[in-house]
């Protein structure tokens, strides 16, 4: 006879049980005495269903026991015994019962399965109804206005907003904003979408030609050696992308060192190591994808062979950027074969061109206008007028006139947000397979790189007391302070509880232009020289110092020292991401006593390693301030007076796309957009004018904190 104490015994005091001293037992005794169905419920409370019937698994018992109690007729007290644990056990399970129906009872009736299928089949029927009201007979637009009005919809929401569930919160708070009209329910991330919509809305024909400037690490690299040294036989990889694609990452993996070898610039020379020899890959094939599946450029492509352009009438103008400017023409040609395509287009078409820059490739596109009117060796010598004769419009795309923060950790230890933000254990296998130390060694015989460091000092940048951005936080600290040392036993202490005098950090804050002295301070006497010669950082104080900054290069990638050109005819057209976290100040530390490890490293013990801002995610808002001192008008930094058209695009990432989808402004991902697609062809088809400015940020309240000197 079945002892039904058992089923008790592994019970705790919340009713629920042991399955090891419970369950275990009862079937290795029983078999399958109970349904594994009442086992498991009354197991778990939690899972307990109050609409089963468990009279079954309780008549089971009196099936199963009946000829074990007549077995023995003689003990009576046995039977007694077990008519008192039924009766206890049939109790118990009406108890378990009472108390889940009253659990379920507090259940809000909105969360049921019943009440959300019934919303998100109403709201089904309403959606199509409201957006196909574009197809109901004039007569009745009126009636089927009054009928579903999303604005007297707003009012219902409002007040049943508690009530519906979350996941369709976001959806109705779309169609309020309208963001869900019925041209925007087009997917307009597919292939040739933008461009089909507009041939088809505004008839856009083909008109100026395009040069389309990709960003740093954007072009693919390919190497053209066949020699190599004793370590690393160049003949291999001939023609191979050693940058920009997969056997890139195979042969990292693989062969790092030969790798290495072959990306490393000469640190003497800033060029071609000996031995070896990579250029950048050609056409349009070396940016429209980074590597299979991860496009760049490929939705502008596209998009613009909609409207017929091809090789005849639009290039890409991929370069090695690893290399610094001049470097570019000095090895390569650069800038005399853009300057020759684009006569050649002016030639054909008799059309003024259109260039479009991403990133860094606006550096070089503000670079190429100064070059192309200067005189003297290895500079364009194209005179006065030649830019206001051959290019109709420069559209900078999230562009780094001014440079971008991220620049400056990347040449001191190596690092950056991306690194930052691994977990422990991927730091580790990152620092064991490739170094800090081993990508600062990189970084700093890529002359590109100190391109990008910022611009401005102070100016821009804010100093140890202030900064133009600090609006936008609480914190009593200043972005102004672009680089800190904590006071590690400081916060110690604090860990600790500990109230102990501690000693004020080794190094000082540093302003953006003492962390550029340092990045000087810290790099090879190479790199420099090098920085010397290629670029400044500074501003120019009067028009006179600026005109002459004019006749030498190193002030070509820097907006603040050097004018647009005379350019009347020339518009200007600044398009680029907001409301996306941007890295913007850091914290360091020192590391002493490991002669093999940087001497400074990004502090990951701090709370807050690294301080984000307003941007794309790459690119800080304060960068574009170029663009906004530019459409002022004439002065200046614009001569000419350019017209410069302003648009802001805010980061709105479709979250079921990788991407971010049509309505992504993330700094790379801002190329697939749908609204920058259309811009583009907009101003390729000679539409620009019906580009509307916009801004979406607070930038022009921070303008207003910046002291121009002109």
């Amino acid at each position: 006879m079945l002892n039904r104490r058992k089923l008790f015994k592994g019970r705790s005091r919340e009713g629920s049980y042991d399955h090891d001293d419970t369950m275990g037992p009862l079937r290795s005794r029983q078999g399958s005495v109970m349904s594994e169905e009442t086992q498991y419920h009354t197991a778990n409370d939690d899972e307990f269903d109050p609409t089963h019937d468990y009279s079954y698994s309780s008549s089971r018992f009196n099936r199963h026991n009946h000829h074990q109690e007549h077995a023995d007729d003689g003990d009576e007290q046995d039977a007694e015994d077990d008519e008192n644990e039924e009766r206890a056990y049939e109790s118990f399970i009406e108890r378990q019962r009472s108390k889940i129906i009253k659990q379920t009872e507090k259940k809000r009736w909105r969360d049921s399965r019943r009440f959300i299928f019934t919303l998100g089949a109403l709201i089904g029927l309403i959606i199509p109804f409201y957006f196909g009201a574009s197809h109901v007979h004039n007569n009745n637009k009126d009636l089927f206005d009054n009928l579903v009005n999303i604005e007297s919809f707003k009012d219902y929401f409002d007040e049943w907003v508690d009530a519906v569930p979350q996941g369709l919160t976001s959806f109705i708070t779309d169609v309020q904003n309208g963001f869900l009209s019925p041209s925007s329910l087009e997917d307009l991330s597919q292939n040739f979408a933008v461009g089909k919509k507009l041939i088809s809305d505004m008839d856009i024909k083909l008109k100026h030609p395009v040069v389309m400037v990709p960003g740093v690490i954007s072009t693919g690299v390919e190497s053209w050696g066949v020699t190599g040294d004793e370590q690393c036989d160049s003949s291999p990889h001939f023609r191979k992308r050693l940058w920009g694609s997969f056997y890139m990452l195979r042969t990292m993996v693989l062969d790092k060192i030969c790798w290495l070898k072959h990306l490393m610039l000469d640190p003497e020379t800033g060029l071609d190591p000996e031995h070896f020899t990579l250029r950048a890959a050609q056409g349009f094939e070396s940016t429209d994808y980074f590597m299979a599946g991860y496009w760049i450029w490929n939705k502008v492509i596209q998009n613009l062979g909609t409207l017929g352009y091809d090789p005849n009438t639009m290039i890409t103008a991929s370069y090695d950027w690893r290399l610094a400017y001049l470097d570019l023409e000095r090895r390569d040609r650069y800038f005399t074969k853009l300057k020759r395509q684009i006569e050649l287009f002016y030639d054909s078409t008799n059309e003024k061109a259109v260039l479009v820059g991403h990133s860094m490739g606006s550096q070089i596109v503000f670079y190429f206008l100064k070059w192309v009117e200067a005189e003297g060796p290895h500079y364009g010598n194209g005179g006065p007028g030649w830019v206001d004769k051959h290019i109709a419009s420069f559209v900078n795309v999230a562009g780094t006139l001014l440079g971008v923060p991220k620049a400056v950790p990347a040449l001191i230890s190596g690092e950056m947000k991306d690194t930052i933000q691994l977990n422990a254990l991927a730091m580790y296998g990152l620092e064991k397979f490739f170094s800090r130390k081993e990508r600062v060694q990189l970084l700093q015989t890529w002359g590109g790189i100190p391109s990008m460091l910022p611009k401005g000092g102070a100016l821009i940048w804010g100093n140890k007391t202030y900064s133009m951005e600090d609006s936008q936080h609480n914190n009593t600290d200043t972005y102004g302070n672009f680089i800190r040392f904590e006071d590690r036993q400081k916060r110690r202490n604090i860990d600790n509880n500990v109230t102990e005098k501690s000693h004020s950090p080794l190094h000082q804050n540093m302003t953006m232009l003492d962390a550029i002295d340092f990045v000087m301070k810290v790099s090879p006497k190479w790199l420099q020289e090098r920085i010397k010669d290629q670029y400044t950082y500074d501003y120019a104080k009067t028009e006179e110092e600026m005109k002459g900054n004019e006749k030498h290069h190193s002030h070509w990638s820097n907006p603040l020292e050097v004018p647009l050109p005379n350019a009347a005819d020339l518009k200007i057209y600044c398009i680029y991401g907001v409301h996306n976290p941007t890295e913007r100040a850091y914290v360091y530390k020192e590391e002493k006593g490991n002669k093999s490890s940087l001497p400074y490293t990004i502090d990951y013990e701090s709370e807050q390693p690294v301080f984000f801002t307003e941007g794309d995610g790459t690119v800080p808002l304060t960068t574009h301030a170029m663009c906004h001192k530019w459409a002022q008008g004439k002065s200046a930094y614009n001569p000419g007076g350019s017209e410069v058209v302003i648009v802001e695009l805010k980061h709105q990432p479709d979250r079921f796309d990788i991407r971010g989808g049509a309505r992504s402004a993330e700094h790379v991902d801002i190329l697939g957009s749908a609204e920058l697609n259309e811009y583009i062809l907009k101003i390729a088809g000679g539409k620009g004018d019906s580009i509307v400015p916009r801004l979406v940020s607070n930038i022009t309240e921070w303008l207003k904190e910046i002291e121009f000197p002109m």
